[in-house]
Formats: C-alpha cells, sequence, structure tokens
C-alpha cells in the first residue's frame, strides 16, 4: 500500500497518472436500441442493407428515358410513382412517369426532370432544360453499402448513432455493459433536502449534482447515502462499494479536517496514488485503488466536487467505459469583459458567460464571486474560464482561455 505523498500535482500529471492505469471493461451485453442510449459499441456495426436499397428520385419531378427525349421534347405523362407506391404499369415509348421523391425508379429510367424544369402542358410536359444520364438519381448503396462498417467498436450511441443503425432495420445492438458507481457524501454536518437544519448542518447536493452527472455518462448508480464521520460506519461504506462498484466515488472528507476519516480509511483498505491537486476549486481531490474497484474522492465544497468530477472523473469514466476517442476539452482564446481576481500557483477554473458582441466576436464575462461554495454560479455560467497557473489578477480586456461547457453541465 502507498501512503500519501506530499505537495500538489498538475491537472495534466493526475490525468495522465490516472488514464495510464486503467484499463477498459471488456464484458458485453446486447440491447434493444430503445435502451442503447449513453452505451458503448463492444464490436463493429456492419450494415446489412444497401441504403438506399434501391435506386430512387431524388426530388419531385419526372422520371424519363433519355431515347424518349432525343425525338421529341415532350412527353406525355403514362402514370405516377409515389414513395411506398412505385409505378408497376406498362410504360410506352415516347412517355415519362410522374415521381416524387423516394419513389423507386421506374425500370429503364434513365434520369429525373426536376419539376421546374418543365412546362406541363394538359396530360403532357414539355421539357426546357438539358438532360444528363443519372441526374436526380439516388443509387442502391450510394450512402451506405451492404457490409459496410458504420461503426467501430467504442462508440457511444445516441441520437446521431441510433437513428442511423435503425435506418439499417438493426433493432438490437451489442454493447458494454455500463459502468457501476458507487457514490455516497460524509460528514455529520450534512442533512437531506427536505428535512430541516439542526444547528451546524447544511444540504447535501453534492450527491444529487454528481449522481446527475453519472446518470447523464450512462453509469448505473449505486446511492449509499450520508455516511456519518464514524470509521466503523465509513469502512462498512467502502468494503459494500468496493464489492458492487466498478468506480468508488465520495465527496467530502479528503482535506486536513481533524474528522476526515477517508484518507485514513483509504490508506487501510487500498492504495492511493495522489490526493492534492494544484487546481482551484479542488486542490484536495484523491484518486487510488481499492480491492475491487478504483476510487475517487471529491472535495466537499460543491464547486470544487462538480469541477473535479468534470475534469478528471468524467475523462475517467470515459476510458474505463471503453469509449474510443472521446472528444478533448474546446480551448477558445478569447477577451475578458470583467477583472478577474487569481493568486499565481494554481490552475484556475472560473465560471463565465461566453456571448459573441455585434461585431460577431466571442467575449467572456465572470459570474462574479467565484468561491468553491457558490454554486449558483453553475447555472448562470455555460464556460470555465481557464487562468493559467502562473498567471495573477486579469484585467477586462485582456486574453483568456475559455472552456465551454459540454453536454454534462448543459441543461
Amino acid at each position: 500500500m502507498e501512503s500519501f505523498t506530499a505537495g500538489l500535482i498538475s491537472l495534466d500529471e493526475a490525468l495522465n497518472t490516472m488514464l495510464a492505469r486503467l484499463t477498459p471493461i471488456t464484458q458485453r451485453q446486447r440491447v434493444a436500441l430503445g435502451a442503447a442510449a449513453g452505451l458503448i459499441t463492444a464490436i463493429p456495426v456492419i450494415s446489412p442493407v444497401n441504403v438506399p436499397p434501391f435506386a430512387n428520385a431524388a426530388m419531385d419531378g419526372y422520371a424519363v428515358r433519355i431515347a424518349d427525349l432525343a425525338a421529341n421534347d415532350t412527353l406525355y405523362i403514362a402514370g405516377k410513382a409515389f414513395a411506398g407506391n412505385p409505378w408497376h404499369g406498362e410504360w410506352p415509348p415516347g412517355s415519362c412517369i410522374r415521381i416524387m421523391t423516394g419513389a423507386p425508379l421506374p425500370s429503364g429510367a434513365d434520369a429525373v426532370v426536376m419539376q421546374e424544369e418543365v412546362q406541363p402542358q394538359g396530360n403532357a410536359v414539355r421539357f426546357t432544360a438539358p438532360v444528363k444520364s443519372g441526374q436526380h438519381i439516388r443509387l442502391p448503396g450510394e450512402d451506405i453499402r451492404l457490409g459496410d462498417r458504420v461503426l467501430n467498436s467504442g462508440v457511444k450511441l445516441g441520437a446521431a448513432e441510433l437513428p442511423l443503425l435503425a435506418s439499417l432495420g438493426i433493432s438490437d445492438v451489442e454493447v458494454l455493459r455500463p459502468l457501476k458507481v458507487a457514490l455516497f457524501s460524509t460528514g455529520d454536518e450534512l442533512c437531506l433536502p427536505g428535512q430541516p437544519l439542526a444547528e451546524g448542518q447544511i444540504y447535501d447536493t453534492n450527491r444529487l449534482t454528481v449522481s446527475l452527472m453519472l446518470n447523464k455518462l450512462g453509469c448505473a448508480v449505486i446511492d449509499l447515502g450520508i455516511i456519518r464521520d464514524d470509521p466503523d460506519a465509513l469502512r462498512n461504506a467502502f468494503l459494500r462499494a468496493d464489492s458492487e462498484a466498478d468506480v468508488v466515488i465520495s465527496t467530502g472528507g479528503v482535506s486536513v479536517g481533524e474528522a476526515d476519516y477517508t484518507k485514513a480509511m483509504l490508506e487501510e483498505l487500498g492504495e492511493i496514488t495522489f490526493w492534492k491537486l494544484a487546481i482551484k476549486p479542488g486542490k484536495p481531490f484523491a484518486f487510488g485503488r481499492l480491492q475491487h474497484s478504483w476510487f475517487c474522492g471529491l472535495p466537499g465544497n460543491p464547486v470544487s466536487a462538480a469541477v473535479t468530477f468534470y475534469q478528471l472523473v468524467q475523462p475517467l469514466l470515459a476510458k474505463l467505459s471503453g469509449q474510443q476517442g472521446a472528444a478533448l476539452p474546446q480551448r477558445l482564446r478569447v477577451r475578458t469583459l470583467s477583472p478577474l481576481k487569481k493568486s499565481a500557483g494554481r490552475l484556475d477554473f472560473q465560471r463565465g458567460i461566453l456571448t459573441r458582441n455585434e461585431q460577431g466576436e466571442l467575449e467572456v464575462r465572470s459570474t462574479g464571486a467565484q468561491g468553491s461554495h457558490i454554486f449558483s454560479s453553475f447555472s448562470q455560467a455555460n464556460c470555465f474560464i481557464v487562468l493559467e497557473c502562473q498567471r495573477s489578477h486579469v484585467q477586462p480586456g485582456e486574453w483568456v482561455e475559455v472552456e465551454p461547457f459540454n453536454r454534462l453541465l448543459e441543461g
């Protein structure tokens, strides 16, 4: 077992250390498309059909044979073809077929002429523009061919991927099982929302915050509630969580208070890799290994817990879940409209509001007070203002980096 080490480590070092130790899960299950949102493909998905499955019209107009137009620029209408109701009748020479977008192409048709390029003449139409063979025709397999790989393994399934699979007639998909994450809060000062607060108590918001973010990430949450500041109760919580989950997340109890038992319990039950980060908010963040699971100890302050989950736990869960190529945070360089208070020494994630001015330029302003207890800042913000470790106070008009929130912190 490893003891705690003194000193702060950078966010990049912490991330690299965590991710290097993780091995993605491999257990698979087959689920219906309707239950697959947020899950990760276990194997590549191969198309069982051509898309489109047949040649069809790319727009409303008239299906023609080039040979008929070579003899006459006016053709009478022999019939109509609709999506779901194709033309099956006799197609006499010197005629065309009225056709709607998506309708199967009548046998022998060389082209589709859009309706804007004809002039109706009773039961006939005169073609007013040159016609090229193959124009406005969607060929079989033009989008996806039978046997094409449409999704790789390690792809998170969402609103872009699931309709694609449905369009191929696929009703279920083989995925990696969801991660199981055990979650609990620690501290005698915590009280459940809806209950009266005793003297010195506060409501437990961290567990709700983390649980909501875990749900957005497709994890199966095991909520163990509030664990009091008692070594036996905390030990039992850790043992249960370790036996049931892939990842154990606690909030609170990883700072330096006399009643913070979490660190001591982790030294007893597992190994700790690091527990102090050179970031603000979020300095007291612990990462380590229990007997059967990984452990992340989030700070007790609500903003600190949300920031460390977003910056550290989110990529940890992405890798452990088997997701490949998870998008890295996007950073933009913009001017700030607000003065920003900062002391040099730690990477600072302040909450900001990113907007576009009348000239079309992006700019950012602070949400106001940035204390680690002021969670209301998240309800106003749409980005982090990321201030470098050695930077100090920032004046209006200076360039800063911003990181727009991803869907985890969006409404």
